[in-house]
């Protein structure tokens, strides 16, 4: 079973294949994904591993958490799932936005 980790202060430089070589040394690395912004096209400074088995992803979380890569120090945990956002809205609704 595959698990999700969530990868914060990437530094804008690393690439997925990066991500996904740093990660093998702590396990079999199913896929590395770095977001982007959807504008410039520039890293957001976060991505997503996901791991082979979930003591792959609790020994990267281990190994890579709060520790230095590339100048920059990570936050790596386990990701929460996506949940339902409330849409937003850019109407001229004057009895809810005071514009």
């Amino acid at each position: 079973m595959e698990k999700k980790l969530y990868i914060g202060g990437l530094p804008y430089s690393t690439t997925e294949d990066d991500l996904k070589a740093a990660f093998a040394a702590a396990g079999s690395v199913e896929s590395a994904t770095i977001i982007v912004d959807k504008m410039s096209g520039r890293s957001r400074g976060f991505g997503f591993v996901e791991m082979a088995s979930p003591e792959d992803a609790q020994k990267a979380i281990e190994m890579f958490d709060g520790k230095d890569f590339e100048g920059r120090t990570l936050t790596v945990n386990e990701a929460r799932p996506l949940e339902d956002r409330p849409k937003k809205s850019f109407s001229r609704d004057n009895s809810r936005n005071n514009w």
